[in-house]
């Protein structure tokens, strides 16, 4: 099994900025792709950003420019930076990764959820 841990979430104005920190641990053979994935009230859960295991990103359209996703393979940990943000982008921001585990079955993870509020 793995677990994802979020964190870095908080309330922050309108042009702020903050960065999420998504830590893995467990039984970690190999992680693959990981996401950060955002829910807002009323809303369906939608893809922000990915990051390969070699390190390339993709990003919704809507934040492009302005978040960056990295990733430390050494740390099992993805950082997203938010910059510029908007209260549009206030939601719940999920980490997600596909990995194997030491038992050499695959899955994807998710982490609990961190709270990303921005005020106007």
């Amino acid at each position: 099994q793995v677990q994802l841990v979020e964190s870095g979430g908080g309330l922050v104005q309108a042009g702020g900025s903050l960065r999420l920190s998504c830590a893995a641990s467990g039984s970690i053979y190999m992680l693959y792709v990981m996401g950060w994935y955002r829910q807002a009230p009323g809303k369906q859960r939608e893809l922000v950003a990915t990051i390969t295991s070699s390190g390339l990103t993709n990003y919704a359209d809507s934040v492009k420019g302005r978040f960056t996703m990295s990733r430390d393979n050494a740390k099992n940990t993805v950082y997203l930076q938010m910059n510029d943000l908007k209260p549009e982008d206030t939601a719940v921001y999920y980490c997600k990764t596909t990995a194997r585990s030491y038992d050499y079955t695959t899955n994807d993870y998710w982490g609990q959820g961190t709270q990303v509020t921005v005020s106007s």
